[in-house]
């Protein structure tokens, strides 16, 4: 790429690159879409008709108390939690994404609410996660769950939302309220009722299976084309599932600022157009109902962007189970807490003074300068345990490499202190003339690995919130 820090260092070419655009780095990411759907609805209520015919649009599905069994005691009495999952059936205008027999949920999420309505959280399960899955008993023809070690999105699949509802509440201690199930083409239609969503692209993209077919740089993306976008895994940055959940909450975020931007709220068409597209595609529990949608909009008519926090649960690559993940502890439980009661995260605040940048807005490529094999990958999976984003993963131009660097130029400056403090050691390469945001890793002979992270490391629990710019670290 014409903008990158390149592996060779070269003179200063004679005049600056054209830079071009980056994203950062899990599947379907109905999650907020269905939240902002609330957020917005009261523009819709304020016309008699409009309101009748949105309300017409939900489907309901009963979640049963005694279904539940033993619930979290709700702390935050005044705090809404809603539970966000996302249907990958495959029939009808969705059987063009592979025929495959029943539904299931590759995205669970949680909305989080605060009292006040002045900020949210929306946490996200990866679903390669083994998590002990509780008891659900048989019901509307699916087979029901026995207590066991499993991934995560099995309960979907074994006993429905109820059953995912369970496991949600079993696992976190956190009391769900609601909950919102969104579709592949509810989706699409949402994303083309804004108008599109911009978003970065390294490099053109031409991936058959997600029907995603993109040039590089900063781009527009319809319906079709964002469907294609947060699906696609094994063609974009490092191809593994995590990154594709960083890569949809970074679309998320870029979506959320649209729908919550002028140019949707003051357009009656825009606007309309995205609700009826919201409420067609979504399936809610019957005490979600159009009224507490509009009530909580009422109140949260002040929530800015800058006030809707994204994290992921904390987690691990398995030893014991490879290709599946695990929460990490005490960092999981602690973020949980923190829902449950409605408290800030320690550290997350603005404070005076220089800044670290978190990892969750950083971007690195690593590159592997020794003859070591898979040497790239293994500190890939490392640093995306921690929360940065693996933009590509290859080798160095040159080998061997005697000395492990991180290149970045004025763009990231900012960032570079952030990786070093996490690598035993490291030699910073500034390349004064490149205009990339992201971090080049060069790993060297002289390679130690990473610190241990400390118990009370809070990183993985700030997340980032939706005025993040997807294209500013590329």
């Amino acid at each position: 790429m014409s903008n990158e820090v390149t592996g060779a260092f070269p003179e200063p070419p004679p005049a600056p690159p054209g830079r071009r655009s980056f994203r950062p780095g899990r599947r379907w990411l109905w999650w907020l879409v269905a939240a902002i759907t609330a957020v917005v609805l009261v523009a819709g209520g304020t016309v008699a008709g409009a309101y009748v015919k949105l309300t017409g649009n939900v489907k309901h599905v009963e979640v049963a108390a005694e279904d539940l069994g033993r619930r979290p005691v709700k702390v935050a009495t005044s705090t809404m939690n809603v539970l966000i999952v996302g249907s990958d059936q495959r029939n009808g205008k969705n059987a063009r994404y592979g025929r495959v027999a029943g539904e299931r949920t590759d995205t669970i999420m949680l909305a989080h609410i605060s009292p006040k309505r002045d900020n949210a959280m929306v946490i996200s399960f990866p679903r390669d996660s083994m998590v002990q899955l509780p008891a659900c008993r048989a019901r509307q023809g699916l087979p029901g769950q026995q207590p066991h070690l499993g991934m995560i999105n099995e309960s979907f699949n074994s006993g429905g939302i109820t059953c995912t509802w369970k496991t949600v509440e079993s696992l976190t201690g956190i009391h769900i309220d609601h909950f919102v199930k969104v579709d592949f083409t509810g989706f699409k239609d949402m994303v083309d009722a804004v108008g599109g969503v911009e978003i970065c692209v390294p490099e053109a993209i031409d991936d058959k299976k997600a029907l995603l077919h993109l040039a590089a740089g900063r781009q527009n993306l319809g319906g079709e084309q964002a469907l294609g976008y947060v699906r696609a895994r094994y063609s974009l940055g490092d191809g593994s599932d995590i990154g594709r959940i960083q890569r949809q909450q970074m679309f998320i975020a870029s979506m959320v600022k649209k729908v919550m931007s002028g140019e949707t709220l003051t357009d009656p068409a825009r606007l309309f157009g995205f609700l009826d597209a919201a409420t067609k595609s979504v399936t809610t529990d019957p005490g979600l109902t159009p009224g507490v949608m509009k009530d909580l909009a009422t109140s949260a008519e002040g929530l800015a962007a800058g006030q809707i926090h994204f994290i992921t649960t904390p987690w691990r690559y398995s030893l014991v189970h490879p290709g599946r993940v695990e929460w990490v502890e005490p960092q999981s439980g602690k973020l949980f807490r923190i829902v449950a009661t409605d408290r800030a995260i320690a550290g997350s605040g603005v404070k005076g003074g220089q800044s670290r940048v978190p990892r969750s807005k950083i971007q690195v490529e690593v590159r592997n300068g020794t003859t070591r094999s898979g040497l790239a990958t293994g500190v890939a999976v490392q640093l995306e345990e921690r929360g940065y984003h693996v933009a590509r993963i290859g080798d160095a131009p040159h080998k061997p490499y005697p000395a492990t660097t991180i290149a970045y130029s004025p763009n990231g400056t900012a960032k570079a202190p952030t990786l070093s403090r996490d690598l035993i050691t490291s030699t910073p390469k500034p390349v004064s003339w490149a205009t990339t945001g992201r971090l080049i890793l060069t790993i060297g002979d002289d390679w130690k690995g990473l610190k241990p992270l400390p118990r009370n490391d809070n990183e993985s629990l700030k997340g980032f919130d939706a005025t993040h710019d997807s294209c500013a670290g590329a």
